[in-house]
C-alpha cells in the first residue's frame, strides 16, 4: 500500500503541541510518527488520508502557531523495512537496555530488552527526556517498589520498572492512543503486573507509591506536583522530565514548597530530568 509522509513544522516550536498533534492525527488514521527538531513527520496510508481532517486538526492551534506542511508520496514497499532502515533503529541505553521493534532481527544484546511497536514512535526512547528517565531507572533499585508512571506514552518506563523487579506498576496517560499502545506493549513484553489507565492525576486516590515517574509538559507537572506528593510514600522518589534547564527553578520551587527534597538531576541537550525525595 502507498503511504503519505506529512512533514509538519511548528512555529514557534513547542514539544507539547507536537505530542498533541500526533495524538489527534492518530485519531484520523495516521499510523506512525517521527520527531524532528521543530515538528514531526506523520505517516498515513493513502486511502486513509484526508486534507480536510489534517486542516481541521491544525486550525485548532492557528491562533498562536503557524505550520509549514509538506506532503510526500511513498510508494508501496515493505513498511517495516522502511521503518527499520530510516526511522527506528534499535536503541541501547547505558549498555544495559535495548529498545527495539518486533521486526528487528539484528540488535545488540543487553540485560533488559524492551519491544515497542514502531507506530508508537514517540516512546521509543530516542527523545532526550525518555532516555534520561530510562537511565534514571537503570540506576535505581526497583525491587518490590510500587511504581506510578504518569504520562506513560508507550509504557517504556513502566515496562522497564517491572523488568527491574517492581512489585506493581500503574501507568496513566490522558490520550487513547497512548493508553492502547502502552497496553499492547505491556502484553508484547510479557509484563503482567502493570495496569494501564486512561486519564490524568484525577485518577489517583488513596494508593501510595515508592516511585513516581512523570515525563510530561512543564505546566502539567507544576499543576500536579501537589497530587504526586500526596500519593508518594515517605522516603519515596519523584522523578520528573519534559522541560528545559531554564524551567528547573519553577519546578524545584513548587516541589520544595511541598517539603520535597532535591535528589539529583540529569541534563541532555537542554532537557532535564530531576528527582525529589519525600
Amino acid at each position: 500500500m502507498d503511504y503519505y509522509k506529512i512533514e509538519i513544522k511548528i512555529t514557534p516550536f513547542e514539544e507539547w503541541l507536537r505530542d498533541v498533534l500526533a495524538s489527534q492525527l492518530a485519531e484520523t488514521g495516521f499510523e506512525s510518527f517521527v520527531e524532528i527538531e521543530d515538528g514531526l513527520e506523520a505517516f498515513v496510508a493513502v486511502p486513509n488520508f484526508s486534507d480536510n481532517d489534517l486542516n481541521l486538526v491544525l486550525e485548532e492551534f492557528q491562533e498562536g502557531f503557524s505550520f509549514n506542511v509538506e506532503k510526500e508520496l511513498i510508494k508501496s514497499q515493505n513498511w517495516n523495512e522502511e521503518w527499520e532502515k530510516n526511522y527506528f533503529e534499535p536503541l541501547v541505553i547505558q549498555n544495559e537496555c535495548v529498545i527495539r521493534a518486533p521486526f528487528h532481527t539484528e540488535f545488540p544484546k543487553a540485560k533488559y530488552e524492551i519491544v515497542i511497536e514502531p507506530n508508537m514512535a514517540f516512546g521509543t526512547g530516542n527523545h532526550e527526556t525518555t532516555s534520561m528517565m530510562v537511565e534514571t531507572i537503570l540506576e535505581m533499585n526497583m525491587d518490590n517498589k510500587t511504581v506510578l508512571d504518569m504520562g506513560c506514552g508507550t509504557g517504556i518506563l513502566g515496562i522497564l520498572s517491572s523488568m527491574k523487579g517492581a512489585a506493581s506498576v500503574l501507568a496513566i496517560d490522558i490520550d487513547e492512543w497512548s493508553f492502547k499502545g502502552a497496553t499492547e506493549n505491556a502484553v508484547q513484553n510479557e509484563i503482567t503486573n502493570m495496569t494501564v489507565k486512561m486519564g490524568d492525576a484525577a485518577l489517583l486516590g488513596s494508593e501510595l507509591y515508592d516511585v513516581i515517574l512523570a515525563n510530561i509538559h512543564k505546566n502539567v507537572l507544576i499543576s500536579d506536583i501537589p497530587v504526586y506528593e500526596k500519593v508518594l510514600l515517605p522516603g519515596g522518589l519523584l522523578v520528573m522530565s519534559g522541560f528545559y534547564t531554564e524551567d528547573i527553578d519553577d519546578i524545584s520551587n513548587k516541589a520544595k514548597h511541598l517539603g520535597l527534597k532535591p535528589a539529583g538531576y540529569k541534563t541532555k541537550n537542554n532537557w532535564v530530568a530531576v528527582g525529589f525525595k519525600k
